[in-house]
């Protein structure tokens, strides 16, 4: 059971950001098709980096007996690609929130300053 911590970590994360996502409505429950476009070319761009690091002989897979051992490619676990997806979806977040907030600011001074 240990073999799968990581990914059990991993997994809940995934899921308490979509429940942030949920409730501020931020990506996936804003526009679907433009969160999964930005999320799925992220975690595929990320995932070539790795594959290229990998061939060059720059990244290795370490062990760790709270992975699955399950590889999606020699020496690419599959908890790359969970990862990279966490990466990518706290990335898209934290832009949409930033992107919320400075509209929300601007919104504020544009109604102070026509009163």
């Amino acid at each position: 059971m240990i073999a799968f911590a990581y990914l059990a970590a991993l997994l809940v994360s995934l899921g308490c950001l979509a429940l942030c996502d949920h409730r501020w409505r931020l990506a996936f429950w804003d526009d679907p098709r433009r969160a999964a476009w930005t999320v799925g070319i992220g975690v595929v761009a990320f995932l070539l980096w790795d594959v290229a690091g990998l061939l060059l002989g720059i990244f290795a897979r370490g062990d760790s007996p709270h992975m699955t051992g399950l590889l999606l490619a020699p020496e690419l676990p599959v908890e790359e690609a969970f990862f990279l997806t966490l990466l990518c979806y706290v990335a898209l977040l934290a832009w949409r929130g930033l992107e919320r907030v400075v509209e929300a600011r601007a919104s504020r001074r544009t109604e102070g300053a026509a009163r």
